[in-house]
């Protein structure tokens, strides 16, 4: 038998590769709404990070979700994407 390729996403925040599983994605839709995906499936730009928050804060520093989704963060989106991501775990 043929053996399943996992998909593997790179982390925004540590910059390592790892299963599309263990990652969350962060999406920007049509309309322009930057959202946390838990499902991975939602329509839209997407970019990944860890269910880590050291990792989101790196990358909201370094500013690569920014870079990823072609678009501006504001720190109250910031913190309601911290928020989820507290919840998550």
């Amino acid at each position: 038998m043929k053996t399943r390729k996992i998909p593997l996403r790179k982390c925004l925040g540590c910059n390592e590769q790892k299963d599309k599983r263990e990652l969350i994605r962060v999406v920007k839709n049509k309309e322009g709404e930057i959202k946390i995906d838990l499902t991975g499936k939602a329509n839209g730009r997407g970019a990944y990070i860890c269910k880590d928050l050291d990792c989101l804060e790196k990358a909201f520093k370094r500013k690569a979700i920014e870079r990823a989704l072609q678009s501006n963060i504001s720190e109250e989106l910031y913190a309601s994407m911290r928020k989820e991501l507290e919840d998550a775990k």
